[in-house]
């Protein structure tokens, strides 16, 4: 199993594609963990080295005690980069690891060469349901969310299909440690990310699911690309997860955004 100690953890991490390309850094959802991204490790270690992990609290990586904030797991992706001996590198974050990726390019600005954010915000200005689900979780396990999670992260349509996607993702957020699972809700709870939006000068594509109830372009996706100077915007059909609902569409906008011309 790829484990490495960085910045006082121990984090699983994967590594896919081959040496001389490069790096592809990928974020997972609350709730998830680095088979998130199967599809687009499959898809796209052709043009780089994709580099997926399990964020703190989740999967395979440590799952220190307290409340953790979004620039502590930022810190977490960079801590992983400097003990690979990675400098310069894409990132690509879906939901909380999009709100990772606002705080990455901020606090490295040299080292992200793209930036994108999938399904994500910059902050909730009412933080009482991710803090009702954080105690909910604490109290009852992950079960209780079960049903909320899964109807946010799927359309009525994934869910009724129940594909081999939806089957992997509800396995995953059941295995979640409740005490990991909260303690990002409260990094997300206590986000507030909207004033530094302007610092973020490097090249950014939003992608935005019409169908997303969690993240949706009101108010959300509208306020990173209303912050972000010359921002590029990707809507698809989805809900939150639309990497998974939509993986060829949310590849080809990945490859098109990513590659040269």
């Amino acid at each position: 199993m790829p484990l490495i100690d960085a910045g006082g953890l121990r984090h699983y991490y994967r590594m896919d594609g081959n040496d001389d390309r490069p790096v592809l850094m990928f974020a997972h959802s609350l709730g998830c963990d680095h088979t998130q991204w199967d599809a687009q490790a499959h898809d796209l270690q052709e043009h780089f080295r994709v580099l997926r992990y399990d964020l703190r609290g989740h999967g395979a990586t440590d799952v220190p005690p307290g409340d953790y904030t979004i620039d502590l797991l930022a810190q977490d992706a960079l801590a992983i980069l400097d003990a690979l001996g990675i400098d310069r590198f894409a990132f690509c974050g879906l939901s909380l690891g999009g709100m990772i990726g606002q705080s990455v390019a901020a606090r490295a600005p040299r080292r992200v060469t793209h930036l994108v954010l999938a399904n994500t915000s910059s902050h909730y200005t009412d933080p009482s349901p991710i803090e009702a689900r954080r105690k909910t979780v604490l109290q009852q396990g992950m079960a209780a969310l079960e049903t909320s999670v899964m109807e946010r992260f799927f359309t009525a349509e994934s869910l009724t299909s129940n594909s081999t996607a939806v089957s992997r993702i509800r396995r995953v957020l059941l295995a979640t440690k409740p005490e990991g699972y909260a303690a990002c809700c409260a990094a997300v709870r206590d986000m507030n990310q909207t004033s530094t939006l302007a610092a973020i000068q490097i090249p950014v594509l939003i992608i935005v699911g019409d169908r997303d109830v969690s993240t949706p372009w009101d108010g959300h996706g509208d306020a990173l690309a209303k912050g972000i100077a010359h921002a590029q915007v990707e809507h698809l059909p989805t809900a939150h997860l639309s990497n998974l609902e939509r993986p060829r569409s949310f590849n080809a906008a990945l490859i098109r955004f990513l590659l040269p011309k």
